[in-house]
Formats: C-alpha cells, sequence, structure tokens
C-alpha cells in the first residue's frame, strides 16, 4: 500500500478518559477499507504547541494524507487552526470563502426559527479563520468548515471532532481523494477462530504461514482465559482484485488450519455478526 495516512485526534477529553476515541476507530477502518495504510495515530491535547508539534512531526514523516479530528469549533479550546498556522509558520486570519459558509449556515438557522438573529459575533467568525493559504471545505452537517492544505507531497485535511460532521466531511471530500490515490486496490479480510491452542503454539505456525503467503497479513487476537484459549485470527490482503484477495485468503486460511490442526487445536470460521 502506498497511500499512507497519519491521523492526529485532538481534545483533552480524549487524553482523561472521558471521552472515548471512537473517531479515530472510524476512520482508520474507513481509510484502511479504500486502499490506504493508517501508520500512525496520535492524541494530543488543546494546547498550540502540542498540536503544532505532533503537525510538524507527521510532516517530516511525508505520509500522503495528514488528518486532524476536533478543535475547529467557536470555544476558547478550540486549537487546532491555530496549532496548524504555527506549524506551517503561516498566519491565521479570516477566509472569505470559510466566513460565507459559516454565515450562510447562520442565515440557514434563522430561517428555521432557530436562532432570533444572524449575528456573526467573534466566536462565530473565529470558525472562519484559518491558516493562510488554505482552503475551506464544506461541512453538510454543522457549522465549522473543515480545512485543507497540501504541502510538497502531503495533503493535511482538518476535520471537526463531532462524529456525525467528521463523518460526513470525510466521505463528501476525503473519501473521493483517497480513492484517487488508491487506485482501486481494497482491503480485504477474513476471520477464523482458535480454541484448544495456547498462542505460543500458534505463533510460529502463523509465522510459517505468512511466509508461504507473503501478501496475507495475520494478527491474533486472544478472546478467552488464559486457561481456555479461544483466539480470533484475522487475516488480511490489500489488492485490485477481489477473486486474488480471495484465492490468497482462501489459500492461507487453509494453510493455517490445517498447521493449528495437526498441533491439537480446533478451528471454526468467525460469524459475520460476531
Amino acid at each position: 500500500m502506498n497511500t499512507q495516512m497519519e491521523i492526529v485526534c485532538v481534545g483533552n477529553e480524549l487524553l482523561i478518559g472521558k471521552t472515548l476515541n471512537t473517531n479515530a476507530l472510524w476512520m482508520a477502518k474507513r481509510a484502511t477499507s479504500l486502499g490506504a495504510f493508517v501508520q500512525r495515530i496520535t492524541v494530543v491535547g488543546d494546547d498550540v504547541g502540542e498540536i503544532a508539534k505532533a503537525v510538524q512531526e507527521a510532516f517530516q514523516r511525508k505520509p500522503r494524507f495528514i488528518i486532524t479530528t476536533g478543535g475547529l469549533g467557536p470555544t476558547f479550546d478550540d486549537k487546532t487552526l491555530e496549532g496548524i498556522a504555527k506549524a506551517l509558520k503561516r498566519k491565521l486570519d479570516v477566509n472569505e470563502k470559510a466566513l460565507k459558509m459559516v454565515k450562510d449556515k447562520y442565515e440557514a438557522f434563522f430561517e428555521q426559527g432557530r436562532i432570533e438573529k444572524v449575528e456573526m459575533t467573534p466566536a462565530r467568525v473565529k470558525m472562519a479563520k484559518l491558516p493562510e493559504g488554505t482552503e475551506p471545505l464544506r461541512n453538510p452537517i454543522g457549522t465549522a468548515p473543515a480545512v485543507m492544505i497540501e504541502v510538497e507531497d502531503s495533503i493535511l485535511i482538518a476535520l471537526p471532532g463531532v462524529p456525525s460532521e467528521m463523518e460526513a466531511i470525510f466521505e463528501e471530500s476525503v473519501v473521493p481523494k483517497l480513492r484517487k490515490e488508491a487506485g482501486n486496490v481494497t482491503f480485504f479480510e477474513t476471520s477464523i477462530y482458535a480454541d484448544k491452542i495456547f498462542e505460543s503454539t500458534l505463533a510460529p505456525l502463523i509465522d510459517q504461514t505468512m511466509r508461504d503467503n507473503p501478501f496475507v497479513y495475520i494478527k491474533s487476537h486472544p478472546r478467552g482465559e488464559e486457561k481456555v484459549p479461544h483466539i480470533e485470527l484475522h487475516l488480511s490482503t490489500t489488492t485490485d482484485s477481489s477473486k486474488t484477495a480471495r484465492d490468497r485468503l482462501g489459500k492461507a486460511v487453509f494453510q493455517l488450519s490445517e498447521l493449528i490442526e495437526k498441533n491439537g487445536g480446533k478451528t471454526k470460521p468467525k460469524k459475520k455478526t460476531e
């Protein structure tokens, strides 16, 4: 996989355990399904310096995509764009296109009777203050626009932290770019369960299967107790052909299952509903 991605999640609530980081889970799974390779997920607090440092370090590793989530709103702790501006050594100023997006949203809210008047308060204008040279992206659900900028070979996209907004913008603006980069490459996966065999016994069997099937990655996930081993074996591959994927995974599953049976274990397929 050549389409490498890093995800930077911003928010003190993630670091103190108040909020489960479902955004990272959703994005990683969605991006992987489209053929991207998520190299790293970083979580930082609502601190301009920490955000800037995380973004700078990501650029240094030169992934094709850097996706941030969180910190685009109107409150004092929404500091992601300020951090990005610092990382890129650019000014943070009102972007007229973004300002129109924000204003149009509040005008729509007024027409719907959700607010009494359209007033571009400092907090609302704040959502239109973008790093110089960046492009606002439409937010089909919320108010704060997303932001995109390309620096050398990397594309940085800043998304809101509200899951519904993040997902909507990702589908509308990020997915087409990922598909263009990855082409027809797609991620394929399957799982089987191994019982009555310890993970330490499984380890060399997995290694052998991966050596014999170099395009298949196998990861073990213990699901039972140590005394009663119940282990999920997740097999995956990336290719532009569903037939090739089925052949690869089928061959690897067959070989691994045989090896497990020969070593006293039992295997069964994982149900799709599990």
